[in-house]
Order: structure tokens, then sequence, then C-alpha cells
């Protein structure tokens, strides 16, 4: 585990693809479970320790989890993150150019259980969801392409079915569309980014996930970070 971000109230550790933030039904340890094993050892705490879930990311997905370590801090972070008090930066990588190198998505999502899926639609459906997100372009090669994405609200798969939507499934995410997986069981996108005002001590928190370990993503971070001719 990637410990990013530690005080007395909150945590903030970095996932790798793969591992899960809450328990499933698979019975796999999830992420949770981990850091609350880490607390307990780093502070040699006696009985439960409380480690408080305040948001999630999908199995397959790199990036930033933020985790309570205080009920208070638990309680204030879920309402901050109700009222999109939080930013939420991701970069996903694409097969395919999209349409504009800057816009605004917005859609109606629908997400059904059965198959684990959401579906996204210009307008508005029974039991369907408002999601909207901005994104721009930040680096091409010759194959792929690196986006930077802006989350205004938090809907299932939302990123992932928003980008599909525009004729650009993330790289490996068969479930949308893309038509190879990747070799790690992963989808190229990162919850890269994640700034807050401090539940307690009410100061400014941002946080920025490394570049996962993997090629493509080396390759991308290295073209983003290049300054400018």
């Amino acid at each position: 585990m990637e410990v990013i971000y530690e005080d007395n109230h909150l945590i903030i550790v970095n996932k790798f693809p793969g591992e899960i933030v809450q328990g499933d039904k698979t019975g796999d340890e999830p992420l949770v479970e981990t850091v609350r094993r880490y607390l307990k050892e780093k502070y040699s705490k006696p009985g439960n320790v409380f480690c408080g879930v305040v948001h999630r990311l999908d199995r397959p997905v790199w990036g930033l989890v933020v985790f309570a370590k205080t009920s208070k801090a638990l309680s204030r972070l879920n309402e901050m993150f109700r009222n999109g008090q939080v930013r939420k930066t991701y970069r996903a990588i694409t097969r395919f150019m999209p349409p504009k190198q800057e816009d605004r998505l917005q859609h109606y999502i629908t997400s059904v259980e059965r198959n684990n899926k959401s579906y996204a639609s210009l307008t508005p459906k029974a039991g369907a969801k408002e999601a909207a997100l901005s994104y721009r372009l930040i680096a091409s090669s010759d194959r792929y392409h690196l986006l930077e994405v802006n989350l205004e609200t938090g809907r299932k798969h939302q990123i992932r079915v928003q980008l599909a939507a525009i004729g650009c499934p993330i790289r490996g995410d068969l479930k949308y569309g893309d038509k190879r997986s990747n070799p790690d069981g992963s989808i190229s996108l990162q919850a890269y980014k994640i700034e807050f005002e401090h539940p307690v001590s009410h100061r400014m928190i941002s946080v920025t996930a490394p570049v996962p370990d993997d090629n493509l993503w080396r390759a991308f971070g290295d073209i983003a970070s290049a300054p400018e001719s």
C-alpha cells in the first residue's frame, strides 16, 4: 500500500488496479481493511481501528482514494463530496482523438445492476441521473491520446461511459467499447489529483498521484511535463 498523505484525521492512498475499496461478493480483501491494518500496526492500536470510506474507485482504475481516520472527518468529508466541494481530476488514455480538444459533456446516466453497467443518453430518461464533466486534450502520441478530466458529478462509471459516448472509450475498457484489454487487467484511467478544504483544520489539501508503473503512462508523463517550444 502506498500512502500519499496522512494526518490525524485522514489518509490518502494510491490504489492499484485490481484492488477494491470496499468489500464485495468476490470476498477479496478490500483496501479499507488494508488501511485499517496499516493504522493498527503503525500506531500499535488495540481493538478495532476506525477507518471510514469516503468515496470509491472502480476496481480496474488507478489513483487516489481518501479515507477518514475519525468520525468527525468522515461526516464532514461525506457532506463535502455530496455538495461538490471536492475537486477531482482524472487522467485517461484513449485510442481515439476526441472530437474537440476541450469540451464539457452533459448526459443522463442510467445504471443497470444486472450487468454492472451504465448507459448515457443526451435526453432525460426515467431513473437516469444528470452527469457532467469537462475534459481537455493534454498530449498525443502516434496511437494514443491523454485527456485530463474534471468531474462535476459522481455517477457510476461516469468518465468511462461519457467518454465512450463521444467515441473515445478508455484504453483497455472492454466494458465500454475498447477492443483490447490491458495486459495487467487495468483500464487506462487514473484518479490523478484531489483538492479540498481539510474537514477539521480548514487548510487547503492538494494531492497528486504518482505516474502509474506502466510504460505508456510513463511515456505520457514525459510528454505532458515537457516544456512547450
